[in-house]
């Protein structure tokens, strides 16, 4: 017992037995190291002797540099001393620990544990003893060697249990030191963004009351962080262009139609999620993009915008095209509706006489309408990826006389349709990723050509088929009505025989045949 009891509590690095390791608990050990308490040394000859000292210095440990890199606002008085302060509980149990000593291990524990066991056993029976022999004073001695090993022994456990919880709330304030950084570090990010907007307005402000002295007709005010646009914006007179891409603004002011000279605007890359009504006064404007917003539709306005030749609405969050944009927006020639959840086309598209480039890929399309075969003027269609939502095409597709690429790559086609041979203009096709029957796959690896050719044939021996059909039942139909005739006359006259037969003529009348 005495042997086991030395070997436990010799002290190995008493100093450092209850520092944190600065590879797991990084943040606790560079406020630890900090604090005021610790900044001496102690120069105990038995710690400096151990051989169990650990490799890093906890007042200059290795990971300083590189965590104060990672993490720089830790270098902040202020966020030092919130940290300082949220880790008392663990500054004072390192006091105690220090002062107990190092975590026995595992296995002083455990033959603890059993001696403990042991112990309170051989009292057990010891009292047993002292009862029938009442010879308390000879086995008095005895007892309390064992009673002190047994303190020994609960001592052993209690420590193990002490570093166990230390453990636990080295984890704990860890976590807890992190979320306060990361709390700091969106303050001072609110601070920088703060900053930065107040510079962006003094940098607006500066725009416009240049432009209000001088003639502008083009302002760029891409990537500023902006979050909002001076309702002022309205009144800058002979204003042609208009970037305010890749902001933050959530929406555009309605004094936005004053700019009635506007040719192009761009607001994509922001945090729209409608657009103002009043866009719809922009007579003059050809270009709109508002790509890459939160926008669930368009406003019906925007089909005023006659002027439109350009219309970018892509990844959006769009489920649908205004009812009458195709009525109005007669001289659009390019629309990006891709990456959005669009289901149908309203019938008012095939009004885009003008539309040379239709992109409508990753929608949710799940057909054409029949006016679509009207665009004719249309040069580039992109239908891939609609998925299961799209599986079939106008049957008179052929119409696209102009159609000179077309990609229905992605989705659920089966057959292409019969007039697909009369695009003559086409040159570029991809229809990969379907379950194509018509035409066959070997037909599709030859290329686009090769498949007008078949589809072309094929329409040809279809409509020879058809006029062939057509020419039997003409054929059988007069053959029909010849049978017919016949018939009829053969059962007028049976019927006339029958009918002298059964009632036989009657006298004439002479007084009813004389003349008047």
């Amino acid at each position: 017992i005495q042997i086991f009891s030395e070997t436990l509590f010799i002290r190995q690095a008493t100093a450092m037995a209850a520092e944190p390791n600065p590879n797991k608990f990084p943040v606790l050990s560079y406020v630890l190291a900090r604090l005021p308490s610790f900044t001496g040394k102690s120069s105990s000859p038995s710690s400096s002797s151990s051989s169990s000292v650990p490799a890093f210095d906890v007042e200059q440990p290795p990971s300083s540099i590189e965590i104060v890199t990672q993490m720089p606002h830790l270098t902040q008085p202020g966020v030092l001393d919130s940290m300082t302060k949220a880790i008392s509980d663990v500054a004072e149990t390192r006091s105690i620990l220090r002062t107990l000593g190092p975590r026995p291990d595992h296995e002083t524990v455990d033959k603890a544990r059993a001696k403990l066991s042991e112990i309170e056993g051989l009292l057990s029976e010891s009292f047993e003893d002292i009862a029938l022999t009442d010879a308390a004073a000879k086995d008095e001695k005895r007892r309390r060697e064992m009673d002190q090993e047994k303190t020994w022994c609960e001592s052993i456990l209690k420590l193990d249990e002490v570093h166990a919880s230390y453990e636990k709330l080295l984890k704990e304030a860890e976590e807890r030191l992190v979320r306060i950084y990361e709390t700091a570090e969106k303050n001072a990010a609110a601070d920088e963004d703060t900053v930065a907007v107040v510079e962006v307005n003094e940098e607006v402000v500066g725009i416009l009351q240049h432009a209000s002295a001088n003639t502008v007709d083009r302002v760029d005010l891409s990537g500023r962080k902006l979050r909002l646009l001076p309702e002022a914006f309205g009144r800058i007179q002979g204003l042609l262009v208009l970037n305010l891409s890749n902001n933050q603004l959530q929406a555009i002011p309605d004094s936005i139609a004053g700019l009635q000279s506007l040719i192009e605007l761009d607001v994509s890359g922001n945090l729209l999620e409608t657009l103002p009504d009043s866009i719809g006064l922009l007579s003059n404007l050809k270009i709109l993009n508002v790509s890459t917003n939160k926008l669930t539709s368009l406003p019906d306005s925007i089909c005023r915008c006659g002027s439109l030749v350009i219309l970018d609405v892509s990844f959006n969050r769009l489920t649908y095209l205004p009812t009458n944009i195709g009525f109005e927006l007669v001289n659009l020639e390019k629309l990006m509706i891709q990456y959005n959840k669009i289901r149908s086309f309203p019938t008012s598209v095939g009004e885009m006489r003008s539309l040379k480039h239709l992109d409508a890929h990753f929608n949710e399309l799940h057909g054409l309408p029949d006016s679509f075969v009207l665009l004719t003027n249309l040069e580039y269609l992109n239908l891939s990826s609609n998925f299961s939502d799209l599986n079939d095409l106008p049957s008179s597709f052929g119409d696209l006389i102009s159609l000179q690429e077309l990609d229905l790559s992605n989705n659920q086609i089966h057959a292409l349709p019969d007039t697909f041979g009369t695009l003559e203009s086409l040159t570029k096709l991809n229809v990969e990723q379907n379950p194509l029957i018509v035409p066959p796959k070997e037909v599709v690896k030859e290329g686009v050509e090769a498949v007008k050719k078949y589809m072309g044939e094929r329409r040809i021996r279809m409509l020879e088929e058809e006029e062939m059909k057509m020419k039997m039942e003409s054929e059988m139909e007069q053959t029909n009505i010849g049978w017919l005739t016949r018939t009829t006359s053969k059962l007028k006259t049976y019927v006339t025989d029958v009918s002298e037969y059964l009632v036989p003529k009657s006298p004439r009348d002479p007084y009813l045949e004389r003349p008047l």
